[in-house]
């Protein structure tokens, strides 16, 4: 590992077991995983041996094939992000934004920064609902004929590789601005502590804000990190 040049994306897409070191740290690995490591470290104060030599204990064990991201097929890939990622944001959005605003009306007297999450978040999961339908419609279909051509000898079509260019640049855009919400999100609920003087759901919105932003990290991972440096390269 060259410290002064890989950055945290391309570690967490060689081995995704490491972003839990990152995670550890504050360190964000998708929408900010174009930094390098050795940055990153001085950025945030960190001695940069200490840290490599903790991604290294993480790495020492074999990887299971199952989270060889790295390895697999475009279209498999592209199908897992569907299956797996959207298919999580699209069965959770609706409830939390349910719950975000129930405990607003009921707890924003002492903790007014609900109202606040309960906004970013609105906008959040209106936005992934535009942005989930163009890779699913537009951008992962694109991404496909062009690999089938490209394994068949064939050359692409132009308006498919126009449609990767430019999505690409709109997409990552947009993963910048919801990474950007949800660390809002993060930074408002003090790292989602559950306060002392709340109900059940208070605390069960914040588990769930929780387990959304841990799920997009990883989704937005598998994409800026490997699918769309892939799709970049057709």
């Amino acid at each position: 590992m060259n410290e002064s040049t890989t950055t945290i994306g391309e570690i967490v897409a060689e081995d995704y077991r490491t972003a839990k070191v990152f995670e550890q740290h504050g360190i964000d690995f998708c929408c900010g995983g174009k930094v390098a490591l050795s940055a990153t470290c001085l950025e945030k104060g960190i001695d940069l041996a200490s840290m490599t030599a903790e991604l290294e204990a993480v790495k020492s064990k074999p990887v299971e094939p199952s989270q060889n991201f790295t390895s697999w097929e475009v279209s498999f890939l592209i199908d897992y992000i569907i299956n797996v990622h959207h298919t999580y944001i699209k069965e959770n959005t609706g409830q939390i934004v349910a719950y975000a605003h129930k405990i607003a009306e009921v707890h924003s007297g002492h903790h007014p920064e609900i109202i606040r999450i309960a906004a970013i978040f609105d906008k959040m999961a209106a936005d992934l609902t535009v942005h989930l339908k163009e890779e699913e419609e537009i951008f992962f279909p694109a991404i496909k004929r062009v690999d089938t051509d490209k394994k068949a000898g064939r050359t692409p079509a132009a308006k498919d590789t126009r449609t990767i260019k430019n999505s690409l640049t709109k997409l990552t855009l947009e993963h910048e601005e919801v990474g950007d919400a949800i660390h809002t999100i993060r930074r408002l609920a003090k790292g989602y502590a559950i306060p002392g003087d709340v109900c059940n759901t208070f605390m069960i919105t914040y588990q769930r804000l929780k387990e959304f932003e841990d799920d997009l990290h990883k989704h937005v991972h598998l994409e800026n990190n490997i699918l769309f440096l892939k799709a970049a390269q057709f």
